[in-house]
């Protein structure tokens, strides 16, 4: 199990950037949590295995339709806590 730290930027609020992401995270079998930075951008922290994280990072790239995402940082997180869903915080 690995974890890693996603910021995403862009146009990505108020798009219903939380929900798809929720969404694509449950159908790729990730947990963790999105959330909205008062920076304007999304953070996203994801457990998985190596090909799930990747799959969710390259869709975290894209984003939803409605999303611009500019770019993505991505961060390999030492964590002790395990996430037993995916959950959209506020």
């Amino acid at each position: 199990m690995k974890t890693e730290q996603f910021i995403i930027y862009g146009h990505v609020q108020g798009v219903g950037f939380r929900f798809f992401t929720w969404r694509e995270a449950q159908r790729i079998g990730v947990t963790g949590w999105v959330k909205n930075q008062s920076n304007g951008s999304v953070a996203v922290l994801a457990q998985g295995t190596e090909q799930q994280l990747e799959t969710f990072y390259r869709w975290l790239q894209q984003g939803p339709k409605t999303a611009t995402v500019n770019y993505v940082e991505s961060f390999t997180v030492e964590n002790n806590t395990i996430y037993s869903d995916f959950q959209i915080l506020h």
